[in-house]
C-alpha cells in the first residue's frame, strides 16, 4: 500500500454503528423509533395540556378584568354619594323647617351650614370651585358670555363671574361663565 491509500480514511470503518453506509440501505431498530415516538407523544400531549391550561386561564382573566372593570363604573361614585347623603338629607330639613318657619335668618343660616357641609364634601373628593374675579381671562378655564368696555380694568380682565367653574383634580369639569373687560372705544 501507498502512503496515499494508508492516509485516506476507510468511510466505513468510521460510521457509527447502526448509520447507513453510502450505497447501502439504513437499518432501523423498531424498538429505538417506538421509543422515540412514545416520547415525542408524551412530549407533544403535555405541550398541549399546557396549551389549553393557558388558554383556560387567559379566558377567566378576561372574564375577571370585565367583572372589575364593570364594578369600578358602576360603584366608583360609591363614597362621594355616601357622602352627598348627608347634604340631602340637610336640605331635606331645611325644607321641612321651612314649611313653618317664618324666620327668613334661620332659614338662611340652615342653607348656609348645608352649603358649608356641600363644599366640603366636594373638597374631600377633589372637586375645587373655580371663581376668576378680578384675574386675567384664561379661555382654558373660562367661558366669555360677553366682553364690556372698562377703563379701569386691563382689557381681557374678568369683570363679572356669572357662574363658577368647576375642577376635578385639576381636570376642568365645568368653565367659569365670565364677563370680560375690553378696552373703550376711544382707546
Amino acid at each position: 500500500m501507498s502512503n496515499e491509500e494508508q492516509q485516506q480514511p476507510n468511510p466505513a470503518a468510521q460510521a457509527p454503528e447502526g448509520a447507513a453506509t453510502e450505497g447501502a440501505a439504513p437499518e432501523f431498530n423498531p424498538a429505538v423509533l417506538l421509543k422515540q415516538l412514545e416520547e415525542a407523544q408524551a412530549q407533544a400531549q403535555e405541550h398541549f395540556d399546557k396549551a389549553l391550561r393557558t388558554q383556560a386561564e387567559m379566558e377567566n382573566l378576561r372574564k375577571r378584568t370585565a367583572r372589575d372593570v364593570e364594578n369600578a363604573r358602576k360603584y366608583a361614585l360609591e363614597k362621594f354619594a355616601g357622602e352627598l347623603l348627608a347634604v340631602r338629607d340637610s336640605l331635606e330639613m331645611g325644607l321641612d323647617a321651612a314649611r313653618g318657619e317664618t324666620d327668613v335668618e334661620k332659614i338662611r343660616e340652615g342653607t348656609e351650614l348645608t352649603l358649608k357641609m356641600l363644599a366640603q364634601v366636594m373638597e374631600k373628593f377633589g372637586v375645587e370651585a373655580v371663581d376668576p374675579q378680578g384675574q386675567r381671562f384664561d379661555p382654558d378655564r373660562h367661558q366669555a358670555m360677553s366682553m364690556q368696555p372698562n377703563a379701569e380694568l386691563e382689557p381681557n380682565t374678568v369683570m363679572a363671574v356669572l357662574q363658577k367653574g368647576y375642577l376635578l383634580n385639576d381636570r376642568l369639569l365645568r368653565p367659569a361663565m365670565v364677563v370680560v373687560s375690553k378696552a373703550p372705544e376711544g382707546e
